[in-house]
């Protein structure tokens, strides 16, 4: 049975911006079906975590512009389980505000915080991993996130390092180091002090509040209130903002078949490929001489290639992607020029 006490904070709010041309700022990737399950990202996580606490006790945070879609997608979800950002302030004001909700609903709330591009395998452990986290920090004090054993040298990850001080299974943080070049990824795969940062984090409601007072306080008065003003909050992540600077991290080590679905990169990772390590998404394909591809097309259409290695091609609506699949930041710069040259029409 559920404990009353355990929350689920799931944020939703992003655009997805990496995932462009098949993401776009009107339907983000959270409200995509990118593995033809019949579930999108984001019903996949609520799903997965009403098994863990009570379908109650879990809030959704998204942006004003997808509330109508949250709540078609979530049909279960009360209006007060859903906190609305006026303004996109990244994940440290939604979710300073979120645990301000909670801790008036129930003061002694612990709370897993989950992105909702998550892809886990290994369902049994996954619960197992997250009840574990849930009792350790309701008593602790301390913040918590989940670590993943790295299985290769992941340049799109964040990584934490571990110190060899402990608290039962749970190791104290020793530093966070965000993405990192190729090189030193492989360092850290071999050295087995680094571990890929999952973005799920489990604190008591009271442990949060109190790290956001002491390192992020010009926040406290904007979300501590019944109508938030997220204009007035600065434009932070939870990562940058909270978990980089407290003393009192911790990380707990898992193993429950995870893949954080960010970047063309990872759902490439993630997916099942044919002889040749292509990965074809929901589309009809034919494909010469390629190898190591990702290929999205609409339902319905055709896709012919011949001589691509490494190519990511992707068509939705009314923009067609054909890039390097492992340049990211090529991603960026792309939906940067078209937004400069075009406008909002493409985007």
């Amino acid at each position: 049975m559920s404990n009353n006490n355990y929350y689920c904070i799931i944020m939703a709010g992003g655009m997805g911006r990496r995932f462009w041309p098949y993401s776009r700022k009107a339907l983000p990737k959270q409200f995509l079906d990118f593995f033809g399950a019949g579930q999108t990202l984001l019903q996949q996580t609520y799903d997965r975590y009403r098994q863990i606490v009570p379908p109650g006790n879990i809030y959704i945070t998204t942006h004003r512009d997808y509330r109508e879609l949250v709540m078609e997608l979530l049909p279960d979800i009360k209006d007060y389980q859903l906190i609305v950002e006026e303004e996109r302030r990244n994940t440290a004001p939604s979710i300073a505000y979120a645990s301000h909700v909670i801790q008036k609903v129930n003061p002694d709330a612990t709370i897993v915080v989950a992105p909702s591009d998550h892809m886990i395998l290994k369902m049994d452990e996954f619960k197992e991993a997250i009840q574990k986290g849930l009792e350790f920090a309701s008593h602790s004090g301390e913040l918590l996130t989940l670590g993943i054993k790295p299985g290769y040298p992941e340049t799109g990850y964040g990584y934490i390092q571990i110190d060899e001080e402990k608290k039962g299974d749970f190791y104290k943080v020793k530093t966070f180091i965000e993405k990192p070049a190729l090189e030193f990824a492989e360092v850290f795969v071999q050295s087995n002090e680094f571990y890929w940062n999952s973005g799920i984090f489990i604190w008591h409601v009271n442990t949060i509040l109190k790290a956001f007072h002491e390192m992020m306080s010009e926040v406290c008065p904007r979300v501590e209130c019944d109508e938030p003003d997220f204009s007035a909050c600065p434009n932070c992540s939870i990562d940058y903002g909270i978990m980089e600077k407290a003393n009192n991290v911790y990380v707990q080590l898992c193993d429950f078949g995870w893949a954080d679905i960010g970047t063309w990169g990872a759902l490439y990772d993630a997916s099942p490929k044919d002889k040749n390590r292509n990965v074809i998404v929901g589309s009809n394909t034919l494909l010469y001489n390629c190898k190591e591809d990702i290929v999205v097309m609409p339902e319905g259409k055709l896709a012919v290639i011949q001589d691509l290695e490494g190519y990511l091609v992707v068509e939705r609506g009314n923009a067609l992607l054909i890039c390097k699949k492992d340049d990211q930041n090529a991603i960026r710069k792309f939906v940067n020029d078209v937004e400069m040259k075009f406008g909002e029409k493409y985007s």
